[in-house]
């Protein structure tokens, strides 16, 4: 015993830590290593998750908590009233089916796991004896204990579904503009005739009721368009001649960051990775003999329903010609200070009533995929995370229910795939674009696509797999998914740029992933070459330097200041009302002007861009710098000075590979993960997590990542236990008590 514990300390020099546990059934080893990543060893999947759990609460549980109680509905209970309103939302959309076929969605242990990481959790504060980190000690408050069903809430799938809130917004446009130039300016994907559905009065819409919704799917902050790219290729086309597989999901950006790594090993499970920290598991990363990662597909799973109310009775609706009583439920939901505030909550056949307009005697229902069971969001992870192979891939793949994914895949025999997955709902008639009438009962769901009939791909000929957000429907398909998809600018220039090599390495990827060529932005230089402009102005001075720009989004660039502008401001100045043509996506603008040019709103949006740019920039042109302005803050939930950190000047923006998207030129969106498997040697795949791996502000693993993310660098991901050893800080020891 002594020589293995003289040998530990010479191994692991840093901290040797043994921590006893009640709980666990046996030892558990835990190294650390320098970036922050725990590597958990254990003899059980029990042990394993609770592990896990025990980890997750040590490094995130200021986090874990926010998250819990967003979940559940109990925010208000330490942070007061202001959030009463979320959390009766959190508390309506609650699962309320059978819990009986709700875990038998997920792999055939999820109770067991979820025990066993939920205990894990209730362990870390049970040992903390009241004291906790100073994020605790500002909000004033400690966390909660945790139960199995916790994991449960359906807010975080919630959050990547938009489709409610695009329908109401689309009513809106109709309502402003009228259904001829909505058609025409405001297209779907595929471009299909939007029509009003039959006995839908646009003019009784009310919108004012959808905040809550709105909020509730939102970060957590006190006091006060996603996407993502993955592309994989074959060993045909890397230098190692086994595939390379690189992921970076975008989501809000954020400290703590979204997404938590972890290595789980014990019997079963030898997978690293990253996933959200208040589920077992992890989303995306690559077990002993596959690798996969994820986008957003965007299957449309939720309609809104317009439900006529009794005249003079609220709980009462209209269906199909008779009056139902809504069901409800009355929650006392505890506010800090001690008191209790009851709300009641209804709900339709259709599902959550979100909102009442009482003068116009209308219910506003959500039929969403939620209601289902196996929709917690990537909890069906637990399944895909012990693949094997192909097959078992696919199989694994049918349990993801929401939020709905093309989730790529490599494996150590040399194959590659692509599965989308989700459940889809079957609309007959009609196609989930506009509110709907509740009374006629003539626009209900037909059940889901069988996962079967969603696209996939095995080995392609082309060697290649892309999918970036965008319409992944492959040519001649017969099903609806979605008529809402992201521009294809991100696919399109990753498959560009694929295809001028022959050989790809891991080192190449990683550039791709920080790419900040605009495509867009070369169709618009085109499209002002034809504009001719008097010579001596200073609008022909700086289109010519326009015009020589490199395309490329960088932070110190001033022509892609000017082109953000341009772009923004652009369609306003071609479409009358103007209201309208803001309203339009940059692609149909591009596709407008290059049918058409238009030399007048081409020279006004170049001359009131720059007069923007002098104005808050000043005359100097090389001080118009994208990066000045463009720029990113990580904002704690407390908005404690201290506990942020930025900003940051950001190069890039929502159209380019580094994707940078935000609302008013300011960076909310991107890629806080980053991963590049290497499916040759699993050990020299890499990936960044930002800002840290830890939510602790006295952790030092709470932003030592973020200089290596900012300058586009990467670090290892150690898989083998040699590799693992060779770059470990700390060395925990969990032993049970």
């Amino acid at each position: 015993m002594r020589r293995a514990f003289f040998f530990l300390l010479f191994a692991f020099p840093a901290v040797a830590e043994t921590i006893v546990l009640s709980g666990l059934k046996q030892p558990v080893e835990i190294l650390r290593d320098k970036w922050g990543v725990p590597h958990i060893y254990a003899q059980s999947s029990d042990d394993l998750f609770f592990a896990q759990g025990y980890m997750a609460a040590r490094d995130r549980m200021f986090q874990l908590d926010l998250w819990r109680r967003a979940g559940i509905g109990r925010l208000s209970e330490v942070l007061g009233p202001s959030y009463l309103q979320r959390d009766r939302m959190a508390q309506l959309l609650r699962f309320r089916g059978d819990f009986k076929a709700e875990w038998a969605s997920y792999a055939p242990d999820t109770w067991e796991i979820a025990v066993a990481f939920t205990n894990g959790i209730n362990s870390y504060i049970d040992s903390r004896g009241g004291k906790f980190t100073q994020d605790f000690e500002t909000a004033g408050y400690k966390p909660g204990r945790w139960d199995p069903n916790d994991i449960l809430t359906r807010i975080p799938a919630l959050s990547m579904l938009h489709n409610v809130t695009l329908e109401i917004q689309r009513a809106i446009d109709v309502k402003t503009f009228g259904i001829e130039k909505v058609n025409q300016f405001l297209a779907v994907d595929p471009r299909i005739p939007i029509e009003i559905p039959k006995g839908l009065n646009l003019a009784d819409l009310s919108i004012e009721g959808f905040r809550d919704l709105v909020e509730a799917t939102g970060n957590v902050t006190i006091n006060g368009l996603t996407g993502s790219n993955n592309w994989a290729i074959t060993g045909a086309l890397s230098t190692t001649g086994k595939p390379i597989l690189a992921s970076d999901p975008h989501r809000n950006m954020q400290i703590p960051s979204l997404r938590k790594t972890v290595h789980l090993v014990a019997p079963g499970w030898n997978v690293i990775g990253a996933g959200e920290p208040a589920l077992p598991g992890v989303a995306l990363g690559h077990n002993d003999r596959i690798g996969f990662g994820f986008t957003i597909a965007g299957i449309d799973q939720m309609d809104l329903y317009v439900e006529t109310l009794h005249a003079r009775d609220d709980s009462q609706y209209n269906y199909k010609g008779e009056w139902k009583k809504m069901a409800s439920e009355r929650q006392a939901i505890p506010i800090r200070g001690g008191r209790n505030e009851v709300v009641d909550l209804e709900w339709t056949i259709h599902g959550p009533v979100i909102y009442k307009d009482t003068k116009t005697r209308k219910a506003y229902a959500m039929r969403w995929v939620g209601q289902e069971p196996g929709t917690a969001g990537y909890l069906a992870s637990l399944s895909l995370i012990r693949a094997q192979n192909w097959p078992e891939f696919t199989t694994a793949m049918a349990r993801f229910k929401a939020p709905t994914e093309n989730m790529l895949y490599a494996d150590v025999d040399g194959n590659i795939g692509w599965v989308v997955a989700g459940m889809t709902p079957v609309r007959k008639g009609w196609h989930g674009l506009l509110p709907v009438p509740g009374a006629s009962g003539e626009f209900e769901w037909q059940g889901f696509l069988d996962p079967v009939e969603l696209p996939r791909s095995f080995n392609p000929a082309s060697k290649t797999l892309v999918t970036a957000n965008h319409n992944i429907l492959p040519p001649g398909y017969g099903h609806e998914l979605q008529y809402e998809w992201a521009p294809a600018f991100r696919a399109e220039r990753i498959k560009q740029v694929l295809g001028t090599k022959s050989k790809w390495t891991v080192q190449d990827f990683e550039k791709l992933q920080y790419d900040t060529q605009s495509l867009p932005a070369r169709r618009l230089q085109k499209i002002y070459k034809g504009l001719k402009l008097p010579p001596i102005t200073l609008s022909a001075r700086v289109l010519e330097k326009f015009l020589a720009w490199d395309g490329n989004v960088t932070a110190d660039s001033n022509m892609a200041f000017l082109y953000e502008l341009i772009s923004a401001r652009m369609g306003a100045l071609l479409v009358e009302p103007p209201e309208l043509g803001a309203r339009m996506s940059l692609n149909q603008i591009l596709d407008m002007l290059e049918a058409t040019p238009n030399p007048a709103a081409l020279e006004k949006a170049l001359e009131f861009s720059i007069t923007d740019l002098n104005r808050n920039m000043g005359p100097d042109i090389d001080k118009w710098q994208w990066g000045r302005f463009h720029s990113l803050a990580f904002e704690h939930p407390l908005k404690k000075a201290e506990f942020n950190r930025g900003p940051f000047h950001r190069p890039g923006d929502a159209n380019t590979v580094m994707a940078a998207g935000g609302l008013n030129f300011r960076q909310t969106v991107g890629a806080s993960f980053r991963q590049i498997l290497d499916v040759g040697n699993w050990d020299k795949s890499v990936m960044t997590n930002v800002p840290g791996e830890s939510g602790d502000p006295a952790s030092p693993h709470y932003s030592d990542l973020l200089s290596d993310w900012q300058t586009g660098k990467y670090h290892p991901m150690p898989f083998t236990r040699k590799a693992v050893e060779a770059v470990t800080e700390e060395k925990l020891l969990l032993t049970p008590r």
